[in-house]
């Protein structure tokens, strides 16, 4: 440092080529000076300079004359000057490394200054002042995202929470921000990862876009709706993310933008891989999109040194990612609850480490309990929330409401009218698609849709399906074959076996198979984290569960079966009741939750009542087993009621 303090002095008088004077300070020696901020200001829009305001605006900041006369014979516009990168320069000829530097600086200035000036703030309940790019807004200024506006971020829950009445259109945004932070930290903390701001700008865009192609009520319209009318169909939302994504840039002309804004080809390709995965999975693709499982790098948007980035939007390595931390936060805030996992936190540990040969986002090992918390989280939102057994039975109705109007409610598409399934193929007519589609059809005139109004009606009027219980099966079920489920409760008894009451049929009965778990079915998804030590925070290491806890879960999966019944009389809820009950005990499942309430509402008036069971399947008031990991189980009660008494008397 002394050494280079003293050839500072000795040039202190010499004037440096872009006009910027070396004083011997020790201060100034580290951070080179940029060009001048003045020379900068009053830009305007630069991208629409001719060669010749360029020119005058690197006259103006000081740069020799040949490397003005450089860019003028190489036709550089104001337009080019986003795009204009280190490689552009060298392919110029301009090789020298001060020039370069000189030169990014002052274009990053300009771009500064143009972000700051056409940025817009959006005031968030969740997150507070969000700050966002104007390539950003002018994606949130399309008929595309506008439609987010008009889809529930919980769907059908709004029927029973009633401050679960935020939508998609917020949580797109908010998801944008934490994933411009998490990534904006990393750049800071990891300089060294060449964390770009094209790289910022294309997470945040990918968090921006990746619910466009969600339908009415969420994901009630890809996990229920669809597989009914197009049985087999493994469409997904994230498919039409991506189509949807294609369909705005060509609508609205944003090409342009991108490429105003310095994006290219592999940037778009970028921003789609992180919703929807690898574009062009192969057949061992196909099966785990994941990147640790791949031999060969599936991505083209970022080359597998990046691949951390991928992590960020949709982490399909252990599913910690920015699109949970929004709603986790989201959600909780709208519907009341308290929400435990601090993404704040997450971000102070977060780091970059190398793993197998590939970079991933790991976090400190004090962590881990963090992490469990926050799954645990996710699955409480499940059971308390997202699967309640009102919301369950509120979706059903809808879908049935759908179906029936599929043939007959058409929407206005691409090269004619098209069916809500098949809409999904058609993004014109999918931009239409939103929960209003419920609106329509009990507005409609069409006696066609009168089945379809009547349901919706009966949603209105809180004429549900009524639920009979609740089980646990012994075994894992397709949640997609309920029709059988059905099939085998209703043929459980015999019509003997009812005493008088009205036999039902399988369309009398509706299930529903609901799977909890972390995240990645069976799996312990924290088995896929890496952590760091602080002493050692270049070496990525895994944390046992039995090295955190004796408490956390064995499973981390399971499964319950929520049986309805679309009659409400007296004697159809008893006889539904006791197909349940019988099909449990054949099924050697648990007798259903909530099953004595229920056979108390099927009575009629002074019907006498008949024994009950515990949720484990044994008969109500009987005794307790003694504990075998006791000694002296008789001893021990006997010596508890006699401190009791003695207690008592003193």
């Amino acid at each position: 440092l002394g050494t280079r303090v003293m050839e500072a002095g000795e040039n202190a008088t010499r004037k440096r080529r872009f006009g910027t004077v070396i004083t011997p300070n020790v201060e100034h020696l580290a951070t080179s000076k940029r060009p001048k901020q003045s020379a900068i200001s009053g830009s305007c829009n630069f991208t629409a300079w001719s060669k010749e305001e360029v020119a005058s605006f690197l006259q103006r900041n000081n740069f020799p004359a040949i490397t003005v006369q450089t860019f003028t014979d190489n036709q550089i516009e104001g337009r080019h000057l986003l795009q204009l990168s280190v490689n552009d320069l060298k392919a110029m000829g301009i090789t020298a490394v001060g020039v370069q530097k000189d030169i990014v600086n002052a274009l990053c200035g300009l771009r500064t200054e143009e972000v700051t000036r056409k940025q817009k703030v959006f005031n968030d309940p969740t997150h507070g002042h969000i700050e966002l790019h104007p390539l950003l807004v002018k994606i949130i200024d399309t008929p595309q995202f506008q439609r987010l506006r008009n889809i529930k971020q919980l769907g059908a829950a709004y029927y029973v929470f009633p401050g679960a009445s935020h939508n998609r259109f917020e949580h797109s945004i908010g998801v944008c921000h934490l994933a411009g932070q998490l990534v904006e930290t990393l750049q800071r903390k990891q300089p060294e990862l060449g964390i770009t701001d094209a790289d910022i700008l294309c997470v945040r865009m990918a968090g921006l876009c990746h619910d466009l192609g969600h339908g009415p009520f969420s994901h009630m319209f890809d996990m229920i709706f669809i597989p009914r009318v197009n049985p087999g169909s493994k469409w997904r939302h994230e498919q039409a993310s991506v189509e949807m994504f294609d369909h705005m840039v060509e609508a609205n002309g944003l090409k342009e933008e991108f490429e105003r804004w310095g994006l290219g080809t592999n940037d778009i390709t970028f921003v789609k891989e992180q919703i929807a995965g690898p574009l062009r999975p192969t057949l061992e693709e196909e099966e785990d999109q994941s990147p640790c499982s791949t031999r060969v790098w599936p991505y083209s948007g970022r080359s597998e040194e990046k691949g951390f980035l991928y992590e960020v939007v949709a982490n399909k390595r252990n599913g910690i990612d920015v699109d949970k931390w929004d709603y986790f936060a989201r959600d909780c805030y709208c519907l009341g609850m308290a929400n435990n996992f601090d993404w704040r936190r997450y971000l102070a540990f977060a780091r970059v480490l190398e793993v197998n040969n590939t970079k991933q986002i790991c976090t400190r090992d004090k962590e881990v309990s963090n992490l469990y918390e926050m799954f645990h989280t996710r699955s409480s939102l499940h059971r308390k929330v997202y699967q309640h057994k009102t919301c369950k039975i509120v979706e059903t109705m809808i879908t049935e409401a759908l179906v029936k109007a599929n043939d007959h409610l058409l929407l206005p598409g691409k090269y004619g009218p098209v069916k809500m399934a098949d809409a999904i193929h058609d993004m014109v007519a999918y931009t239409r698609l939103t929960d209003s589609v419920i609106q329509l059809i009990l507005l409609s005139t069409d006696p066609n849709l009168k089945e379809s109004q009547e349901l919706l009606q009966k949603i209105e009027k809180r004429e549900l399906y009524k639920c009979i219980g609740q089980t646990q099966p012994t075994a894992y079920i397709d949640w997609t074959d309920t029709t059988s489920i059905a099939r085998e409760i209703v043929n459980s008894l015999t019509p003997d076996e009812l005493d008088g009451l009205p036999p039902l049929t399988t369309d009398d009965i509706v299930i529903c198979v609901i799977t909890f778990d972390y995240g990645m079915k069976k799996d312990n998804p924290v088995d896929h984290v890496r952590f760091y030590m602080k002493d050692c925070p270049e070496r990525a290491v895994t944390v046992r569960k039995d090295q955190v806890s004796q408490m956390l879960p064995h499973k981390f999966a399971e499964q319950q079966i929520h049986v309805y019944c679309k009659k409400r009389d007296h004697p159809s809820l008893k006889a539904a009741w006791k197909y349940f009950v019988s099909w449990c005990r054949t099924q050697k499942c648990v007798t259903p939750k909530g099953g004595e309430d229920m056979a108390s509402k099927c009575r009629e008036p002074g019907e006498e009542e008949e024994p009950g069971y515990t949720p484990y399947g044994t008969p109500l008031g009987t005794p307790a087993k003694p504990d075998p990991s006791v000694a002296n189980q008789g001893d021990l009660d006997h010596d508890v009621v006699i401190k009791k008494l003695l207690f008592f008397q003193s």
